[in-house]
C-alpha cells in the first residue's frame, strides 16, 4: 500500500472518531497549526504528512500505527494515567469521565456496554452520601492520602462542584443506550468497604452506617425499576421520563472486570479498569472487535432481566437486597 493510501486511511480513521458536529478540516488545521487549505491538501493526500505531523495525529487521536501500517504484531496500544496520591484530583477525574461520556453521547448511533465487577460508578451520583463514602474510601484506603489517615467519615465531604459534575455524569449516562452485565457479586465490594470501616472505627456513629445501607438499598431498587422498564431515568422520576434504553443481563458464573466498550458510529473504544481507579483506553480495531465479540458471547450465556424475564429479575434483585439487608442488620 502506497503512502497516499495510508494517509487516506489515517484521516478516515480520525473522521470516524470525531463527533458528528466537528469538522475534520478544522480539527486537523488547529492541531497541526496550519491553514484550512493546507489541512485539505493533507486530507486529500496531495501533500504528504511529515513524521512529526504523523506522530502528533497518532498521539492526539490515540491511533495505533501498527494497525495503520497493517503490521502483524501481537501488541496493542493503550493509553491512560496512573492515579497516585501525588497526582489525583477527584474533580478533574470526574470531568474527564464526563468528557468521555459526552463524546459517546454526541453520536447519533451509540451503544455502551459495561461488564460490572462493582455497580457502575455513574449510579452512585444520585445518592450523595453514598458517593461521598466511595470517594472517602478511595482517598483514605486506596490512595492513602496522609490528610485522610486519621479522619472519620463525613457524609457531606463532597463539594458542590463535584456533586454538580456527578449529576451531569448520570444525566449524560442516562441519555446513552446501555447494556450492563451483572452477577450477584456486584454488591459485595461496597458491603465489604462499609464493614471494613465499621470494624476500623472510621464512622462517627451507627446512624452513618445505617444511612449508607439505606441509600445502597435505594440504589439497587432504583436500578431494579429501570430494569423492569427497560429504560433509564433518574431516581425519584417516573419511568415515562426515560430517554435511553437499559438492558441488564444476569450471569450466574461470571466475575466481571469493570470492562467498558463504547460503540460510536463505525468506531469502538474500550476502557479497561485496573488498580481500582485507573483505566487503560484503546481504539485498536482488533482488540475492540475482540472485546465486542466476547461481550456478545457473554450476553448469550446470560439471562436478560430487563423489560422481560420478571421471574429471574425478581429472584436476582431479591438476592442483592437480602445481602444488603443482612449487612445492615449487623449494625449494632
Amino acid at each position: 500500500m502506497d503512502s497516499q493510501n495510508l494517509q487516506n486511511i489515517l484521516f478516515e480513521q480520525i473522521k470516524k472518531s470525531l463527533a458528528p458536529h466537528l469538522s475534520l478540516v478544522d480539527e486537523i488545521a488547529e492541531l497541526l497549526s496550519i491553514s484550512n487549505d493546507s489541512a485539505y491538501r493533507r486530507i486529500r493526500g496531495e501533500k504528504p504528512l511529515t513524521f512529526e505531523e504523523l506522530k502528533k495525529l497518532a498521539l492526539h487521536y490515540r491511533l495505533s500505527l501498527d494497525a495503520l501500517f497493517n503490521l502483524q504484531t501481537d501488541s496493542t496500544v493503550f493509553h491512560g494515567n496512573y492515579v497516585t496520591n501525588q497526582n489525583f484530583d477527584f474533580a478533574t477525574y470526574l470531568k474527564d469521565m464526563l468528557r468521555q461520556l459526552e463524546h459517546v453521547n454526541s453520536f447519533g448511533n451509540k451503544d455502551f456496554y459495561y461488564e460490572a465487577k462493582d455497580i457502575p460508578p455513574f449510579h452512585y451520583f444520585q445518592f450523595p452520601e453514598l458517593a461521598s463514602f466511595k470517594y472517602f474510601f478511595w482517598m483514605k484506603t486506596i490512595l492513602q492520602y496522609p490528610e485522610y489517615s486519621k479522619n472519620t467519615f463525613d457524609p457531606s465531604l463532597l463539594s458542590k462542584e463535584i456533586l454538580d459534575t456527578g449529576r451531569r455524569i448520570i444525566d449524560t449516562y442516562n441519555a446513552i443506550p446501555s447494556v450492563e452485565l451483572w452477577s450477584i457479586e456486584v454488591v459485595n465490594i461496597t458491603i465489604r468497604q462499609i464493614e471494613f470501616y465499621k470494624e476500623s472505627g472510621v464512622f462517627k456513629n451507627k446512624e452513618q452506617i445505617t444511612l449508607l445501607y439505606d441509600q445502597f438499598l435505594s440504589l439497587i431498587e432504583h436500578i431494579e425499576k429501570q430494569a423492569e422498564a427497560g429504560a433509564k431515568f433518574l431516581f425519584g422520576k417516573a419511568s415515562d421520563s426515560s430517554i435511553a434504553s437499559f438492558k441488564l443481563y444476569y450471569n450466574e458464573v461470571m466475575l466481571g472486570h469493570n470492562t467498558i466498550l463504547a460503540v460510536t458510529g463505525d468506531s469502538k473504544i474500550v476502557f479497561l479498569n485496573h488498580g481500582i481507579l485507573n483505566y487503560l483506553i484503546t481504539t485498536d480495531e482488533r482488540f475492540c472487535n475482540y472485546t465486542y465479540e466476547s461481550l456478545q458471547n457473554l450476553m448469550r450465556k446470560s439471562v436478560l432481566i430487563s423489560a422481560a424475564g420478571e421471574k429471574e429479575r425478581n429472584k436476582f434483585f431479591n438476592i442483592l437486597k437480602e445481602k444488603v439487608a443482612q449487612a445492615k442488620a449487623l449494625v449494632s
